[in-house]
C-alpha cells in the first residue's frame, strides 16, 4: 500500500501513524476536487452547484455512519475528537461525577475538568489496561458518566467497551468511548458496543485534519453547545429556536472539503479491509515487541495485545535524544509525554519512546528501527 501514499517519500520510515495518519492519494484527490472542481457552499445555495455539493456532504455523514454501525442522523461533523468531548461535557445536562481512567488523553480529561465536573480515576492493571473491576468498585449513583479511550494511545490498551458500557448503565451513568485509535484498526459498531457517545477525529483514520465525528442515539437531548448560521429553525432578537441534532451542533459553514475527505478514506479503508488491516498491524506489533524484548536496556509498556501501538523506554537515554537519533536514520517515532502526563506519572517516566503503525508500514520499517536502536545503543554505550 506505500504507493497509495505520496507523503512516505524512499527511505523514509514513517512510524507515527497514532498521532496522525499519512493520506493516500485517494484522499487527496478527493480534498481537491471538493476545495476546486466541485466546490461551493452546502445547505443555503439554490444554484446547481451549492445542491450538488450539498448532496456530496450528507452523503459523507451518510458514508461515515455506515461504517460505524450508525443512523446518519445520529453522526455530528465536530472538528475532531477534542472538540466533540468538549461539546458533550459543556452541553451535558446532569453535570455531576465523571470517572476517566489513569490512561486518557488530555482531551479526555481537561474538558471535563473545565465543564465543572467532578473527576474520579480509575486505574489500570498491571499491564496497562483499565481496570474494569476496579471500576465497577468505583461507580457510584452519583456518576453520570464514564468517559474512557477505546485504545489508549501511548499503550494500545484494548477496552471491553461493552462491559464498560454495562458498568456505567448500572448506576445511571452514560458512557463517552474516545475512538481515535480504535477506528482506524479495530471494526466499530456502534450498536454493539452499547456506549452512548463515540468520538474520533478523521486525521487519524488517513483523512483530513480538522474534521472529526461525535456519535449518539441522544444528541436530541443536548442543548446546543455553539450558536450561529446553520442550527437554528428561527431567529428573534428576543428568542432562538434550534434546529434538530445533528444540524444544531454544526454552527456555521461546516467542514465540506473535510468531510467528503473523510468519507473517501473511510472508502478507502473499507476496500482493504479493517479486519485484514488489524491482523497487519497485530503482526508488525508482534514482531517488534519479540524484538524489543530481547534487549535489556530496553523496557516495554503495555499488553501484549497492544493495538497498533508501541511505548517503550531505554535505559539512560530520554525519548527525545532516541527520536532524533533515529531521524538522523531515517525513522520517525513519537518521543514524549504523548498528551498523557498522568499516565507518564504513573509509569514513572518524564516520556515514552513510541512506535505506532498503520497500513502502509512493513517489516522493513521495523527492521530499520531495531537497526536505528542498536544505534543509539552504540553512542550511549
Amino acid at each position: 500500500m506505500r504507493s497509495d501514499f505520496p507523503g512516505l517519500t524512499p527511505g523514509w520510515h514513517y512510524l507515527d501513524t497514532a498521532a496522525t495518519a499519512q493520506k493516500p492519494q485517494a484522499v487527496i484527490d478527493a480534498t481537491v476536487n471538493a476545495m476546486g472542481r466541485d466546490y461551493a457552499t452546502v445547505h443555503r445555495g439554490v444554484y446547481a452547484r451549492s445542491a450538488d455539493m450539498t448532496l456530496a456532504y450528507e452523503a459523507a455523514r451518510r458514508r461515515i455512519a455506515a461504517f460505524i454501525g450508525a443512523r446518519e442522523n445520529d453522526v455530528t461533523f465536530v472538528r475532531g475528537a477534542t472538540e466533540a468531548i468538549n461539546l458533550v461535557a459543556y452541553s451535558h445536562p446532569r453535570k455531576g461525577r465523571v470517572l476517566l481512567s489513569v490512561l486518557e488523553h488530555h482531551s479526555n480529561i481537561v474538558p471535563w475538568q473545565l465543564a465543572g465536573w467532578q473527576v474520579d480515576v480509575c486505574p489500570l492493571t498491571a499491564d496497562g489496561c483499565i481496570d474494569l473491576d476496579a471500576a465497577e468498585k468505583l461507580l457510584t449513583p452519583e456518576h453520570t458518566m464514564v468517559a474512557f479511550a477505546h485504545v489508549s494511545n501511548v499503550l494500545g490498551s484494548p477496552l471491553d467497551v461493552a462491559r464498560a458500557a454495562d458498568l456505567a448503565h448500572r448506576v445511571g451513568a452514560e458512557l463517552l468511548i474516545d475512538g481515535c485509535q480504535a477506528v482506524p484498526r479495530l471494526p466499530v459498531d456502534v450498536a454493539a458496543l452499547g456506549c452512548d457517545y463515540y468520538a474520533f477525529s478523521g486525521h487519524k483514520l488517513y483523512g483530513p485534519t480538522g474534521v472529526g465525528v461525535l456519535w449518539s442515539d441522544k444528541l436530541d437531548m443536548l442543548p446546543p453547545w455553539q450558536g450561529g448560521g446553520s442550527m437554528i429553525d428561527r431567529v428573534t432578537f428576543e428568542r432562538t429556536t434550534y434546529a434538530p441534532a445533528p444540524t444544531r451542533f454544526e454552527a456555521g459553514t461546516p467542514a465540506i472539503v473535510e468531510a467528503i475527505g473523510l468519507a473517501a478514506a473511510v472508502d478507502y479503508v473499507e476496500a482493504i479491509g479493517i479486519d485484514a488491516i488489524h491482523a497487519h498491524e497485530v503482526a508488525l506489533v508482534n514482531r517488534l515487541r519479540e524484538a524489543l524484548a530481547r534487549k535489556n536496556s530496553i523496557t516495554l509498556y503495555g499488553p501484549e495485545n497492544s493495538a497498533g501501538i508501541v511505548s517503550f523506554a531505554m535505559a539512560g537515554v530520554h525519548p527525545h535524544d532516541i527520536g532524533t537519533i533515529l531521524d538522523e536514520s531515517g525513522v520517525a517515532i513519537r518521543a514524549g509525554h504523548h498528551c498523557a502526563q498522568p499516565l507518564m506519572e504513573q509509569l514513572g517516566v518524564p516520556a515514552t519512546a513510541r512506535a505506532s503503525f498503520g497500513v502502509y508500514n512493513n517489516d522493513d520499517d521495523v527492521a530499520a528501527l531495531i537497526d536505528g536502536l542498536a544505534r543509539v545503543e552504540r553512542i550511549f554505550g
